[in-house]
């Protein structure tokens, strides 16, 4: 099992930035490609940015050039850094670790992100 803690979510005015990051712990030794995704109310929960383990990234076309993903296999920690924030980046943030070689899915409980206009 793998537990992913995350934090950094908070009320930040359109233009501005956030960082969160996701902390896991358990059996990390089975973690392979880990990601960011986001569900606002009402509407279905949507990728955001994936990293592989050599650190290989994919961005959803809306956060691209605003938002960077990282990780630091050694600390087993996960990080999302937001820039220039819109209202519509506005949702729970979760944090995803997929195990190698299955479909196994974990997930964190989530982290809010409010973006005021």
């Amino acid at each position: 099992q793998v537990q992913l803690v995350e934090s950094g979510g908070g009320l930040v005015q359109a233009g501005g930035s956030l960082r969160l990051s996701c902390a896991a712990s358990g059996t990390i030794g089975s973690i392979g490609v880990m990601g960011w995704y986001r569900q606002a109310p009402g509407k279905q929960r949507d990728l955001v940015a994936t990293i592989s383990i050599g650190g290989s990234t994919n961005y959803a076309d809306s956060v691209k050039g605003r938002f960077t993903i990282s990780r630091d296999n050694a600390k087993n920690s996960l990080y999302l850094q937001m820039n220039s924030l819109k209202p519509e980046d506005t949702a729970v943030y979760y944090c995803n670790a997929r195990r190698s070689y299955t479909t196994v899915n974990y997930w964190g409980q989530g982290t809010q992100v409010t973006v005021s206009s």
